[in-house]
This record gives structure tokens, sequence and C-alpha cells, in this order.
């Protein structure tokens, strides 16, 4: 165990000194604390989002309900893709030449600048609220997902792995701002991809090719290969929902500030290719490694039910790095795993503190000192959320996918696409998303459609429905 916490401590420490080397390029602007001066290329800016965006969510999460669900696993990752995909193609490069044009440094200012620069606070306020909620709570899972890992592996109390991400992620936040936090992604994103790859070996060398993968699930329970079994609407829908899960992307400040921050709109189609490399051998190779731990570790959740259950299942990925690995390998993993939940959460708390000093307090939009105050305040919030959240990372991470997905992205679309916008309308598709997503949530069918669906909808049909009206004629 020894080797596990000396391999785990170098990667960690690795980690955080690239954090720490970012300051060297610093210019002690809030531009560049917050948008590391709109200049980082597409290499950095491809495996940050890809780091920032599928993290604890996937380390933790998907190999969570892989290992519960089976392989209707692969729907939810296959519509997960495709909608990123179609963000990446239609909405990224419109987000960079708009805010480049108008200078912005936060996604509420972006969501509120019209074509000829002015600003509607209402539009500002909300969006802003909206980010510093619940990108405080999507921050507390990342942090609930290290802290879940290092008690697997370590038995550690659970507090401690969250206290120990939120520390690292405020000093490198404070040292480098959003540059430390891209140079700090890129890197994770390689240690993320070894590990996953590791353990997707070790399962095909102990349980076989996929093939036999399929037959060993099928044997212990035919449900887990089940592709559409007890779907409400359907694979279609089921799958649908879930694309526009992945097109949610867009309205997730902490993924939408790297599209802002890369050097040129003409810089993200190449992004676009490199971000793609990645997510998808490795999106696959998460569900892969819960199928085979499923088969391997078959006792994890033997009498659990509830929240327990999906703790247990959550715990999937370290339970087979402790059960199959080597002690380096292991202390690999981990590092992958907490480097992963850091990935996200610094660029969470970044998003907020942007949200509070650039529209919340806008007399503090050029201070330093204030945007770091700021970043210290968020990350104590999502620590005390973190150890005090009763939810699984899965669950967690979803909600807030779905609340900002739903209030933020719709809004932003109309913006990207130089529509008109009148400040109460913007106000009333924000709050209709969130309701939208809440009442779905409510509804029978919550878990049969993912609610990203209606809940980006409802306000699109809304824009719709005014824009038809002709009155954005007046404006």
């Amino acid at each position: 165990m020894t080797v596990v916490v000396a391999s785990f401590a170098v990667f960690l420490l690795g980690f955080t000194v690239i954090g720490l080397l970012s300051a060297r390029k610093s210019t002690n602007t809030t531009e560049d604390y917050l948008v590391a001066g709109r200049s980082v290329n597409p290499w950095l800016t491809a495996l940050s989002s890809v780091a920032t965006n599928n993290s604890g969510f996937m380390f933790i999460g998907l190999i969570g309900f892989a290992y519960t669900d089976g392989l209707k696993a692969l729907w939810l990752q296959l519509g997960w893709v495709v909608g990123d995909l179609v963000a990446w193609a239609w909405v990224h490069r419109r987000i960079r030449s708009v805010s480049g044009e108008h200078e912005l440094n936060s996604v509420p200012a972006l969501l509120g600048t019209r074509t000829d620069g002015s600003r509607d606070r209402a539009i500002i306020i909300v969006a802003a609220v909206l980010t510093f909620v619940f990108l405080g709570g999507y921050a507390a899972a990342q942090l609930k997902a290290g802290s879940t890992t290092l008690h697997v592996l370590f038995d550690w109390d659970e507090s401690l792995g969250a206290i120990i991400g939120a520390v690292i992620v405020v000093a490198y936040c404070f040292a480098g701002g959003l540059r430390a936090s891209i140079w700090t992604d890129a890197a994770q994103s390689i240690v993320m991809l070894v590990a996953m790859m590791t353990l997707v070996i070790v399962g095909w060398s102990k349980v076989g090719d996929p093939g036999a993968l399929v037959d060993a699930l099928e044997a212990r329970d035919a449900k887990l290969v089940d592709l559409s079994g007890d779907l409400a609407f359907g694979v279609v829908l089921y799958t649908l929902g879930f694309v526009f899960g992945g097109l949610g992307a867009i309205g997730q400040p902490h993924i939408v500030i790297r599209s802002m921050a890369i050097e040129a709109a003409e810089a993200v189609p190449k992004a676009r290719v490199i971000y793609f490399a990645w997510l998808v051998p490795f999106s696959f190779a998460c569900i892969a490694t819960g199928l085979y731990a499923k088969i391997l570790l078959p006792e994890l959740t033997a009498g659990l039910s509830g929240d327990a259950l999906t703790a247990a299942a959550e715990g999937a990925l370290p339970q087979m790095a402790m059960s199959f690995l080597p002690e380096i390998l292991i202390g690999l993993t981990l590092a992958g795993i907490f480097a992963a939940t850091m990935s996200t959460a610094d660029s969470q708390i970044l998003a907020c503190s942007a949200a509070i000093t650039q529209d919340l307090a806008p007399r503090y939009t050029d201070s330093i000192k204030a945007s770091k105050m700021a970043t210290l305040a968020v990350a104590g919030l999502a620590l005390v959320i973190a150890l005090y959240a009763s939810q699984g990372v899965f669950d967690l991470v979803l909600l807030a996918w779905a609340a900002l997905g739903s209030s933020i992205g719709p809004v932003l679309l109309v913006r990207v696409f130089k529509l008109p916008l009148p400040g109460w309308l913007g106000v009333a598709m924000m709050t209709l998303g969130i309701g939208t997503v809440v009442a779905w949530g409510e509804s029978p069918w919550g878990s049969a459609l993912y609610k990203v669906l209606p809940g980006m909808v409802a306000p699109l049909l809304l824009y719709a429905g005014w824009y038809a009206t002709g009155r954005h004629r007046a404006l």
C-alpha cells in the first residue's frame, strides 16, 4: 500500500506543479485570470475541454451506471457523443467569434450582450445566479467523486478526498486562473486515458473479447444485455434524450469558457478533431470497464439498494484497480480518477467566480483580488456540499447538467446566432427551462427520457412562438 500512496502522490504533485508553473505566463489581469487572455492553442483547448467535460461523471458515474444497467449504457453515451458533436460543429466556433468581438469574460455576459454591444442586465443576473447555484453543486459532485475514490482504495474518511481536492484546486487557480486549469487538464486527460485503457486490457485478459463479455453478462442476468428493456418511450427517444444531454454542453459555463479562451474562431475545427479522437475511445472504454467489473466483482452491490447500491456501483473503478493491478498502476489509476474530478471542479469554480465579479458585482470587474476571493468562497461552498450531500455523483451531475443545459443553452443559441432577444423573453426562457426540468424529473417518465430534451425544447418553442408573431422586427 505504501507504493500505491507514493505513486498517487507523485502524479498528484505533478499536476499541482503544472498548475503552479502557469503563473509564469500570467499577466495579472482579469481577462488573463478568467479566459487565459484568449490565447489558448487548439491542442490545449481540446484536451482541456475533454477532461473537464468527461470527469467524475464518466470515471465514477457512467461506470457505475454500466455496472448496474448493463448494455443500456451504450445508448446513453452514444447519444451524448452525438449531441456533443452537434455542439462542436455548429456552436463553439460562434461562441468564440461573438465573445471575442465584444471582449466578454463570462458566460452570463455573453448571454446578456446584444449584437450592438449593449447589455441586458436582467438576463445577465439570472444567468449568473443559475451559474453560481448549479455549478456550485456540480463542482461539489466532482469533489465527492474524489472522496469516494480515496475511501474505497484506502478506507480514508470520505471527507479527506474532498478537502485535498479543494485545496489543490484553489492553489493552482490562485496561481494561474483559467490557464492553470487548462494546463493541468491537458496533463490529466492523458493520465485519464492511460488509466482507463489499462483496466480495459485487464478485463479483456480475464473475461475475454466483447463477445465473451456479452455472453458472461447474459449468463449472469439477461436484463444486462437487453438493449431496450424497461424504456417507456423506446430506444430512439431514450437515446435522443441523451443527444440533447450532449448538446447541453452549450449550457455549461465551465465548458463554454474554453471556447471563449481559444486563440481564434478558426482554430475550433482543429480542436474538434482532437477532442473526439480522445472522447470516443474513452467513452466506450468506460462502459467496457463497468461491464467487466460486473463480471469480475459481482459481489460489489450484493444485498444493497437505493443510495447504498448507487454508491457501491460508483466504486467499481477503484475496486477493479485494487483487485487486479500492480501497486504502481493502482496509484496511476487513482491519480487519473482524482485528476478527472479536479479537472472539472477547477473550471466550475472559476466560472462561478466570473459570474460573481463580472456579472453580479460588476464593480469588481477589473479586480484580480476580488476574483480570487470569489474563487475561495465558491470552493468553500462546493466543499461543504460535497461533505454533506447524500446523492450519488451520477445523480448530482445529471441534475446540474440538465438545469444549466435547459436554461442557459437555449438563450446562448439565440445569442450566438445573432437573433433578436428582448430581456423579458430571455428570462422567461431560462425560467421555463428550469421549470420543465424539475417537472419532468418529478413525472412518471422522469427516468425514461433524460430531462434535457424537454428542458431545451420548451424554451426554444417559446422563442419560436414569439418570433412567429413578427415582433422581432421591432427590435
